[in-house]
């Protein structure tokens, strides 16, 4: 039994075959996968896939960063509604992100602090993202942390110091598939050491991110043009090879780390 914390099902790489999707991750015991909500027609869409497959699915329901702009008076009282849904169990995706700009700086703050304040009030979980914005996160998470239940830096591609930054505020911290990258992990391996176990989690932000290392069983069959279709979608049926990544630089037994990593997840998700 293992759960992914941060699958984009609502992505248009997954509209054909969402279900196969589901049994695929199913098959290698990754049996629950809480689907990030991004945009309020994605954290409703999110929503109603929990309706269709409730046996392993739960969603988050948030305003990406990316989306902040997008934030009326009419798009708080729809989110407030889907924090309602007795499977919406964290608010987000939200946080900054200062990469790409997609909403301004202080559109992005405003947005933030608006789904902070909504995590608060009704005492769920924060599903967080940050990108070249860490000062300002910082400082907005620390404002709300007394009054937070719980809260994750969601696809943590950090470095030791934003890492020891999270854990002062107290935060879970989610690894993905970055960690199986020799080009960009390497800063993340060198620190994921020092993520306490009560405090890690695993996910593997499907469809992005697939594990670069990951040998596929059919490879050497395959096509170059096949191959390369099957490794630009990422799937939870990829989590395990994840965890086993992880394990090894962590030194520790993959087994009993997707177990504890299971446990966070409940415990995180009031599962």
């Amino acid at each position: 039994m293992t759960i992914d914390i941060g699958v984009n099902l609502t992505h248009s790489q997954f509209k054909n075959d969402i279900e196969q999707v589901i049994k695929s991750a199913l098959a290698v015991q990754v049996d629950t996968l809480i689907v990030t909500g991004t945009s309020i027609e994605h954290s409703q869409k999110a929503q109603q896939l929990t309706e269709q497959f409730p046996d392993c699915l739960y969603a988050t329901a948030g305003i990406h960063p990316h989306e902040a702009s997008s934030l009326t008076n009419k798009s708080v009282t729809q989110l407030q509604a889907l924090l309602q849904d007795k499977k919406v169990m964290a608010v987000g995706e939200c946080g900054l992100d200062f990469n790409r700009n997609f909403s301004t700086p202080a559109d992005q703050l405003s947005c933030f602090e608006v789904q902070l304040e909504l995590a608060v009030e009704l005492q769920m979980p924060v599903f967080l993202h940050q990108r070249d914005a860490n000062d300002d996160f910082i400082k907005l998470i620390r404002k709300y942390r007394s009054g937070l239940v719980d809260a994750v830096a969601h696809c943590f591609t950090g470095g030791q110091k934003e890492l020891e930054s999270y854990l002062e505020e107290d935060l879970y911290v989610g690894i993905t598939g970055w960690l199986c990258d020799e080009r960009r992990g390497k800063e993340l391996n060198a620190c994921v050491h020092l993520i306490p176990g009560n405090r890690l989690m695993v996910e593997t932000d499907a469809p992005y991110l697939f594990p670069r290392d990951l040998k596929l069983a059919n490879e050497n069959t395959l096509s170059s043009k096949a191959k390369k279709k099957i490794r630009s979608r990422n799937e939870p049926q990829y989590l395990p090879h994840i965890i086993e990544t992880l394990a090894k630089i962590m030194k520790v037994d993959a087994l009993e780390l997707a177990q504890l990593t299971t446990y966070n997840a409940q415990r995180f998700f009031r599962l």
